[in-house]
This record gives C-alpha cells, sequence and structure tokens, in this order.
C-alpha cells in the first residue's frame, strides 16, 4: 500500500527520530488501513476459494465477518483495537501466504477469536460457537483459554462471556468480563483462563501466550524462537521495563512518551547469551521481541533501537524508501560483519542514529545514572562514524527513491547536529 508522503514537518520529524505526534499519527493510521486493506484480501482469497475450504470452516469465517461488521458499527474503537494489535498482522501475513488446504482452514479459525474478542471488548452479546481443535481459544491482546478440542461455545449475560465447551454441562472453561469499558481491557477466572500480565505503566502487555507471537521458524540468524510461559521470570521482566522506562524518562521524556505508546507487545524470545537481543517483524508493528535483558540500560536501548525498526518499516510500506526488490548492491556497514543490502543499511543507520542521539543526550542530561552516563559517552563515540559512514552509502546509492533521498539527507542533518563526543580523544 503506498501513500502520500506527511506533511513536510512531520517527515523530518520522523527523519531525524524524533516522536513528533504528527509522524506518529501518520504510521498509525497508515498500519490501521494496510489491516483493513489485508483482511479485505483474505475475505476475497476465501471467496475465491470456498470451494476448497472445509464447509466448518468456511461457515465460522463467514458468521465471524458478520459479528465483526456487527460489532464495528456501534464500537468502531473496539474492533480497531484488536485489529491492530501486533499478533492479528503477522496472523494475517501468515494466512494471506498458506497454500489451500488444511493448514489454511487453520489459520481462518483464527477470524473466529479476532470477532469474539472485539465483541467482548466492545461489551456486546456473544452467543457463537467456534472451532479449539487444539483445545486453546487464544484472544488476541487479552489472554486465552483451555478448553476441550473441539466446538466451543461462547455465550454472554450481563457483560460476562461464558465459555465452555459445546453441549457440555457443569462449570465452564471461563468467565471472561470486560472490566473497563473506556479501554476495553478484559480479565477472566475459571480452569482455563491464562491472561496476559501488563507491564508496568502503561498499557504494553508482556506477550507470552499467542501463537502467532514468533513466526514458527523463528527470528533472525540463529533462529531465536518463543519463551514459554513457565520459563519466563515476569517479576524480572517487569522489573527490567519499568527501570528502563524511568531511565529514558531521565534521559529524554519524548522518547520515554514513544515507547510507552508505540510498545503494545512485548515478546519474551529463549535466552541466547549474556545481552539482550532484539527483533521486530514488519508485519506485526507494535511488538518488540527480546531475549532477557542484563537490565535497564540493556532494555532501554534495545526497545528504542527496535521502535525505530519498525517504524521505518511501517514508513517504507506507505512510502517507498528505496526501489522495490532493490538488492543489486551490497555494503560493509561498521555493526555488522556481513554484507548488507541497501534495506539493511537503511535499517541500520536510522536504528543506529535513534541510539546515538539518545547517548548524547545521555552524557548531558541531569540527574541521570553515573554509569549510565559513562556508557553512553563510550556507545556514542563507538557507533556516530558508522553511522556517518552508513549515511554516505546511502546518499551514493542509486537505489533510493526520492522519497528515501530526501529522508536521508534529513537523517544527515540530524547526525551533523549531533557533533562528535566531547570525550572523544580524551
Amino acid at each position: 500500500m503506498i501513500a502520500a508522503p506527511p506533511r513536510p514537518a512531520a517527515f523530518a520529524a520522523l527523519a531525524a527520530t524524533r516522536p513528533a505526534p504528527a509522524g506518529a499519527s501518520f504510521l498509525r493510521s497508515g498500519v490501521h488501513a494496510r489491516r483493513l486493506l489485508l483482511l479485505k484480501a483474505l475475505l476475497v482469497r476465501v471467496r475465491r476459494h470456498r470451494d476448497e475450504v472445509a464447509p466448518e470452516t468456511l461457515r465460522g469465517f463467514g458468521t465471524a465477518w458478520r459479528l465483526l461488521e456487527r460489532t464495528e458499527r456501534g464500537a468502531p474503537g473496539a474492533v480497531r483495537a484488536v485489529l491492530d494489535y501486533p499478533t492479528t498482522g503477522a496472523w494475517l501475513a501468515a494466512a494471506l501466504t498458506e497454500p489451500v488446504g488444511p493448514a489454511l482452514d487453520r489459520h481462518l479459525t483464527r477470524l473466529e477469536l479476532v470477532a469474539a474478542t472485539a465483541a467482548l471488548r466492545a461489551g456486546r452479546p456473544l452467543d457463537l460457537v467456534v472451532q479449539a481443535p487444539a483445545g486453546v481459544l487464544s484472544l488476541p491482546g487479552a489472554g486465552s483459554v483451555l478448553v476441550a478440542p473441539g466446538p466451543v461455545r461462547l455465550t454472554s449475560r450481563s457483560q460476562v462471556v461464558r465459555v465452555h465447551s459445546d453441549g457440555a454441562r457443569g462449570a465452564p472453561a471461563a468467565l471472561l468480563r470486560l472490566v473497563d469499558g473506556r479501554t476495553g481491557a478484559v480479565t477472566g477466572s475459571g480452569p482455563g483462563w491464562r491472561g496476559l500480565r501488563g507491564l508496568p505503566g502503561g498499557a504494553a502487555r508482556l506477550e507470552d501466550l499467542d501463537p502467532y507471537r514468533v513466526p514458527p521458524g523463528g527470528v533472525g540468524t540463529p533462529a531465536r524462537v518463543a519463551a514459554e510461559r513457565p520459563d519466563i521470570d515476569h517479576a524480572a521482566w517487569s522489573g527490567h521495563w519499568r527501570t528502563a522506562r524511568e531511565l529514558l524518562r531521565r534521559t529524554d521524556r519524548e522518547r520515554a512518551a514513544e515507547v510507552g505508546r508505540t510498545v503494545g507487545a512485548l515478546v519474551p524470545l529463549r535466552p541466547q547469551g549474556p545481552r539482550s537481543v532484539g527483533a521486530t517483524l514488519s508485519v506485526a508493528p507494535g511488538a518488540v521481541l527480546m531475549t532477557p535483558s542484563a537490565g535497564a540500560f540493556d532494555m532501554a536501548e534495545t526497545l528504542v533501537h527496535e521502535v525505530h525498526h519498525s517504524k521505518l518499516s511501517t514508513l517504507h510500506e506507505l512510502v517507498p524508501l528505496y526501489r522495490p526488490g532493490a538488492a543489486a548492491a551490497l555494503y560493509r556497514v561498521g555493526w555488522r560483519t556481513d554484507a548488507r543490502p541497501v534495506a539493511g543499511v537503511f535499517q541500520g543507520a536510522y536504528a543506529h542514529l535513534a541510539l546515538a542521539d539518545l547517548w548524547r543526550k545521555a552524557m548531558d542530561a541531569p540527574g541521570v545514572p553515573g554509569p549510565w552516563s559513562a556508557r553512553a559517552g563510550q556507545q556514542f563515540d563507538h557507533v556516530h562514524d558508522q553511522v556517518g559512514e552508513a549515511l554516505a552509502m546511502l546518499l551514493e546509492s542509486d537505489e533510493l527513491t526520492n522519497e528515501g533521498r530526501e529522508f536521508a539527507r534529513q537523517m544527515r542533518q540530524l547526525h551533523a547536529s549531533l557533533g562528535a563526543s566531547p570525550r572523544a580523544g580524551a
């Protein structure tokens, strides 16, 4: 999906890695528009292959689509929150690329849970039978319910949703409640309920339940896979998140606010080495995937770095910065041992430029811890020249679009304004 570039001031703020409201609004609107486009593409695909989709899957998909439409008419915000949740993007990408067959049918049943979650967040009545072939109902952004494999009925009364195997008697597997109509926050109880756990100081969740939180083959090289809930120390993650956010607030309040506003899901990966390794998925903006951090400094840097990968990926989908399929040349950059295509150079330069800006502020910000300031000086000195070299490569490349070249020029202006560290050569 290609959109008109944002207004010059917003474009300049994005290029300067600054979290300006106009730029953030442009990216959020773009994410939502893309989700609607992908959802419509999925509907078209199902209709085109309706004779090859299992009849019960086709019926469930149609019922869910109609429920989503009814909910959207009365509570568009609730539907938008579920559609824009990061794992919904990962699900749509998987469903749109899966070959027709049983695996696609399993992806299609997810729409039933997307629609049910939106109706639950909106406080709408529910009487719906959904499929749970693996014995798990995953409610995006809320949690999951363990049930007996097979059809499951969701019924509501007085804004309490009962979840039980269809036709079964006795106590339900879970009771779900809307606890805040303004935010759509959902809670639950019962033997089958597994709720997502929030992170302090905002709406971000520690996402350790959704089956779409990490691709089946993992992310990166070597592949990093999702950590499972029993192996995750929630208290440690919450503590590092809290102290990292406070560290960012002391250093740069705007960046701290941007992290809180942008990161909706923090996805734990299995540990690999002493330092945190982060990742983002272009199909799931708003999610940061991380191995456990070594502390607040480590997490703060990873969050800022990955937020900027996500911002640039989203912007490039809306306003192409380099030409499609551009991979004719490979470039050597200081932060990698392997040669990178232009997309990798652009991504790395942008994320490292944001970190350089953060570290430059940390060297002088009053009230920041001494060890953080000292670390910032060392890190700034290390990366500043590397970013400058990468920006020169980008501006000399013929693979950028006009918008991409202007964006790189604006990035270079910020880089020049940072200057050299006062500690360089000391």
